[in-house]
C-alpha cells in the first residue's frame, strides 16, 4: 500500500460536476471520473497555458507530480471523447486556496488582479490591448 497523496491545491470549484455526450440516454452511457485535482491540472495547463513548473507551484507539488496529474487528467478526457463516456467530476485529494491571479499589459505595463476562476482577461482594463499576461507580485508580464 502506497502513502497518502498530498492534498494539492486547487483554486478553481467547478461549476458543473458531469458532462456527457448529446442524444445519449444516461443509462446508456459509462462514465470516466476525473478527479477535482485533476480538473484544475487540465484548467492551469491547458486552459491557462501554465508550465508543469509553473502549475505545479500553484497546486503545491513538483513539476515532476503535476506531470504525472495532468497525464492521468488527459486519459481521462481522452477516453471519454473517443468512446462517447460521460465525464463525472468528483474526488481527488485536494484543499480549496483563495489565492489572487495578478496580470500586467505588455504595452502600457498597468497591473491589476483577478479573483480566481475568471478566466484570463481578453484585454488590459487601462489601455485595451489584448497583449496581457500573468505576473508575480511587482513583476512583468510573461
Amino acid at each position: 500500500m502506497g502513502r497518502p497523496h498530498k492534498k494539492r491545491n486547487v483554486s478553481y470549484n467547478p461549476n458543473v460536476s458531469y458532462f456527457k455526450p448529446r442524444g445519449i440516454p444516461m443509462k446508456e452511457l459509462l462514465e470516466s471520473r476525473l478527479t477535482v485535482d485533476e480538473c484544475e491540472a487540465v484548467r492551469l495547463a491547458d486552459y491557462e497555458g501554465l508550465s508543469h513548473e509553473a502549475a505545479g507551484e500553484m497546486m503545491g507539488v513538483s513539476r515532476a507530480t503535476f506531470g504525472r496529474i495532468i497525464e492521468q487528467a488527459r486519459k481521462v478526457v481522452a477516453d471519454a471523447l473517443i468512446n462517447g463516456k460521460a465525464i463525472r467530476i468528483e474526488g481527488g485529494s485536494y484543499q480549496f486556496v483563495d489565492t489572487e491571479r495578478r496580470f500586467a499589459c505588455k504595452a502600457c505595463r498597468h497591473q491589476w488582479v483577478e479573483p480566481c476562476g475568471t478566466g484570463r482577461p481578453e484585454s488590459c482594463p487601462a489601455c485595451g490591448t489584448p497583449d496581457v499576461g500573468r505576473t508575480r507580485s511587482g513583476g512583468t508580464a510573461s
